[in-house]
C-alpha cells in the first residue's frame, strides 16, 4: 500500500495525557534547546553539515551560546577537513551546497518540512515497541525450549526468523530517528535503541555523533571521507579496496565483518569511535567533557547492556534447569540471530548504498527492467518506504537533516509520494557546484534522463 502508516488525522489530533507513555508535544519541543546546549558538540557537528540538521535553529542557538562563553567547538571531529581555499584536501573539490528548490514547488514542500513533535514521538513509540517485541521474542524462545512446545530446531527457527526481521526494522527505525527525532522523550529510551546488536556497543548519543560525522565527511556517496575522517570507511574497504577484478575476492568477507561488530552498532565500531572521540584538549589532554559527560554516558549504556545480557544468561541457565555456567549456550544462540539481523540491515544501508556497482545499476532505471527484484527486496526490508532508502540514498545525503531518511518520510506520507518527489529532486540536480562532475553526479544525470523518458516528462 502507498498509504502512510500514520494518517493525517492521527497526526493532527494526537493527544498525550499524564497517563501516556510520553509527555506532550509542547513539552518535548521545549527540551530540544536544552539538549543541544548540553551536547554542544552535536550542535557544532550539525552546523558544519550539508544542511544544518533537522533542528537547525536550536543547534545554531546552542553553538552561538557556546561561542559567547568563549568555548567554541573547533576539533577535527566537529569540522570539515578543508584547505585554506575551503576545498577538500583529498579531491580539491569545494564544499558543495544542497540544491534546495527555490521557490519551493508545492509537490516537494512536504519533503523539506520539519518533522513535527507528534511525529517524533510516534517514531519513538515504534522504537519502544520494537525493543519490547525483541525482549518478548527471547522470552518466547526460552518458553518453547523450557516447555518443549516444539523441537529444538523448530523453536530456534521460529525465534531466529522473527528476531532477524525485528533487528532489520530496529536498524531502519534507528536511522529514521537519528535524522528526525534525535533526542528521545524520556531518558530511559536512550538505552533501548540497539542493546541486542552486540554485547558492548556505543551509546545512543555516540551513535548520533558518529553518524553525523559520516554525513559531514561524505557528501557524495562514492567519495568516502572527502571532507575528513569518515568512521564508516572501514565498512567499504573490503568491497572497494580496488576496482580491479580481484577486488571481488574480499567481498564475501563483508557479512562476516559486520557480524563481528564492525558496523555502527557493534563492539569493534565502538572501539574505533571511542579511540577518536572526543577530540583531545590543549596539549593532548583529555577533553574536559570526557569525564563529566561522555564517560558517564558510556558507562551507563554498557552497564545496561551487561544487566540485559545477564538476564538472557539466567534464562538460558537457571531458567532451563541448567547449571549457571552453561548460560552461554542460550546467549550465543540469542546473539547469533540478532547479529544476523543487524548485519543484513547495515549491509544494505552502508555497503549497498555506497557501492559503485549499485549506483551504476540504478542509473539504468532498474525499476522498469527489474520490477520483480524491486518488489521482492521491498518485501524483505519491510515495505516500499524502506526500499526508497536504497533507491534514493543520494537524496538523503544531500539533506540528511531537512529531508531526513526516505523511510522516515514514507511513514507519514506514503512511499509513492516520497518516491515521486525524490525523482523530481534528483532531476533538478542535488548539488550546486562549479567543480567538474563526479562519477556519482554522472550516474544521477543519466538516471534522471532515463526515468524522464520512461514517464514522459
Amino acid at each position: 500500500s502507498s498509504e502512510p502508516l500514520l494518517p493525517p488525522p492521527a497526526r493532527q489530533n494526537a493527544k498525550h495525557t499524564k497517563l501516556s507513555i510520553f509527555y506532550g508535544a509542547d513539552e518535548y519541543l521545549e527540551q530540544l534547546s536544552k539538549k543541544y546546549e548540553e551536547y554542544d558538540e552535536l550542535a557544532a557537528l550539525l552546523q558544519a553539515g550539508p544542511d544544518g540538521g533537522q533542528d537547525a535553529d536550536q543547534a545554531k542557538a546552542a553553538v552561538k551560546k557556546t561561542e559567547a562563553g568563549g568555548e567554541g567547538r573547533t576539533g577535527k571531529m566537529l569540522t570539515l577537513d578543508v584547505d585554506e581555499d575551503k576545498r577538500s584536501k583529498r579531491t580539491k573539490r569545494a564544499i558543495p551546497t544542497p540544491n534546495i528548490p527555490e521557490p519551493m514547488p508545492p509537490q516537494l514542500a512536504f519533503m523539506f518540512t520539519k518533522i513535527s513533535p507528534e511525529q517524533k514521538m510516534y517514531m519513538w513509540n515504534i522504537y519502544t515497541m520494537i525493543f519490547a517485541l525483541e525482549c518478548l521474542n527471547i522470552i518466547a524462545y526460552w518458553a518453547m525450549l523450557r516447555y518443549e512446545v516444539f523441537s529444538f530446531g523448530v523453536s530456534t527457527f521460529i525465534y531466529g526468523f522473527i528476531m532477524v526481521v525485528l533487528c532489520i526494522q530496529n536498524v531502519y527505525i534507528l536511522h529514521d530517528v537519528i535524522h528526525g527525532a534525535t533526542f528521545p522523550p524520556y531518558e530511559w529510551q536512550n538505552y533501548i535503541t540497539h542493546p541486542f546488536a552486540d554485547f558492548i556497543s556505543i551509546p545512543w548519543m555516540d551513535l548520533i555523533m558518529e553518524h553525523n560525522r559520516h554525513h559531514n565527511s561524505t557528501f557524495d556517496l562514492l567519495n568516502h571521507g572527502e571532507f575528513g575522517w569518515d568512521p564508516a570507511n572501514w565498512l567499504y574497504t573490503l568491497q572497494e579496496w580496488t576496482m580491479e577484478w580481484y577486488g571481488w575476492c574480499t567481498v564475501p568477507l563483508v557479512p562476516l565483518w559486520h557480524f563481528c561488530g564492525a558496523n555502527d552498532t557493534g563492539f569493534l565500531f565502538a572501539c574505533l569511535w571511542w579511540l577518536n572521540f572526543p577530540d583531545s584538549g590543549p596539549g593532548g589532554k583529555c577533553d574536559k567533557g570526557f569525564y563529566s559527560k561522555w564517560l558517564p554516558v558510556r558507562a551507563k549504556h554498557v552497564s545496561f547492556q551487561f544487566v540485559l545480557w545477564s538476564c538472557v544468561w539466567l534464562l538460558g541457565s537457571v531458567g532451563l534447569n541448567r547449571p549457571l555456567s552453561e548460560g552461554w549456550r542460550f546467549v550465543l544462540l540469542v546473539s547469533f540471530f540478532c547479529r544476523c539481523g543487524f548485519a543484513l540491515a547495515w549491509m544494505f544501508i552502508a555497503n549497498l548504498n555506497h557501492s559503485h556497482l549499485w549506483n551504476e545499476f540504478l542509473a539504468s532505471d532498474p525499476e522498469r527492467s527489474w520490477p520483480m527484484l524491486h518488489g521482492c527486496m521491498a518485501f524483505c526490508l519491510g515495505g516500499r518506504h524502506r526500499w526508497n532508502e536504497m533507491l534514493f540514498h543520494d537524496v538523503h545525503h544531500m539533506c540528511p537533516g531537512r529531508i531526513g531518511a526516505m523511510s522516515q518520510r514514507g511513514r507519514f506520507h506514503g512511499w509513492m509520494k516520497v518516491h515521486d518527489a525524490c525523482v523530481e529532486i534528483l532531476s533538478n540536480g542535488l548539488w550546486k557546484s562549479e567543480d567538474a562532475e563526479t562519477v556519482m553526479e554522472q550516474h544521477q544525470k543519466r538516471r534522471s534522463l532515463v526515468i524522464k523518458s520512461r514517464v514522459g516528462k
